[in-house]
């Protein structure tokens, strides 16, 4: 990645959770690979679909299973080990449509398909890299819109508001190892987010800084000096990493890594949330959600349930 950069070498990549099996890919390659991306600045055309012709169901895990590694971190934060974790389970899901028609048709600001073996259609940004400013974008906080006095509640939630500031803090360090006056320069606004099911609100904050002029040969460098994304492991980021193995006993693979293209001259990337894998004959759904001292299990359990939809526009046209 730092040899590309350093020539100018436009380049796709796609780095795993635990990072051990990053993929680096030429643009001319995409098709042939049966790769698929989208992202902010390339253009979207997302399909619509006639909600007739729509099925979608999930089965999550019980909650007796979820409520066990619950309390398994909550343990672990009452112990000092961790003071925000994100913890995430697979629900398997049944939908008629295939891994293309997902791409095709959702609406997420990045979207990846990678083969027949997983799609993406992420609403969060990793890092941007522009004019040699780095800018992160940590999402934390979700909340159903319908709900009376939605914004109000999500953004005075006690809970809410100390998951989002401590990944706040969490990010502005992370950033504060590769760049120079490191600073919030939006903190705490809300995204909707359109789902088949409903609409949901959730908050961001935009941090940036400055990277010196010679970044584009340290690509790699500043990217895996950040990584894991903060949002999707926790604080303090090495031993809550450990404890999210030992809590979710699965193997996360690409889910909640990042993914990205570098075009020559700027950098875009996004944290691979949203996340829909195939195994065999079966669908997996990924999800999950930040826990602190103030999390209830329901309302977590809940959360990773919710989090379980495609965002297609449906046409009730039909």
């Amino acid at each position: 990645m730092n040899t590309l950069g350093a020539k100018r070498q436009p380049f796709v990549f796609i780095i795993d959770f635990a990072a051990e099996k990053p993929m680096l890919f030429m643009p001319d390659e995409l098709a042939d690979s049966g790769i698929r991306i989208h992202l902010p600045s390339l253009p979207q055309n997302p399909a619509q679909i006639e909600e007739a012709k729509f099925e979608f169901q999930k089965e999550p895990i019980s909650f007796q299973y979820y409520s066990g590694a619950f309390n398994r971190v909550q343990e672990a934060i009452h112990r000092g080990d961790t003071f925000l974790l994100n913890l995430t389970f697979p629900t398997r899901i049944k939908t008629n449509l295939s891994l293309s028609e997902i791409f095709e048709r959702s609406r997420a600001p990045f979207r990846l398909k990678f083969k027949e073996d997983f799609v993406v259609f992420s609403p969060e940004g990793f890092v941007i890299i522009k004019d040699n400013i780095i800018s992160g974008f940590p999402m934390k906080g979700t909340m159903d819109a319908a709900l009376p006095d939605s914004e109000n509640i999500l953004m005075n939630d006690p809970k809410e508001i100390a998951e989002h500031n401590t990944i706040v803090d969490l990010i502005r360090n992370d950033l504060s190892m590769v760049a120079k006056k490191v600073r919030v320069k939006n903190f705490r606004y809300i995204d909707r987010i359109q789902t088949h099911e409903r609409e949901l609100l959730q908050t961001s904050t935009e941090i940036t800084g400055e990277l010196p002029a010679d970044w584009k040969g340290q690509i790699g460098d500043i990217l895996f000096r950040m990584l894991p994304a903060g949002s999707i492991s926790g604080a303090p980021k090495q031993k809550t990493v450990e404890i999210i193995e030992e809590a979710e006993g699965y193997d996360r693979g690409y889910f909640t890594g990042v993914f990205g293209y570098f075009d020559g001259q700027n950098l875009e990337s996004a944290v691979m949330i949203r996340f829909i894998e195939k195994q065999g004959e079966e669908l997996w759904f990924k999800s999950g959600g930040g826990i602190t001292s103030f999390s209830q299990c329901k309302k977590e359990y809940q959360e990773l349930i919710e989090k379980v939809y495609v965002p297609i526009v449906r046409n009730n046209k039909g």
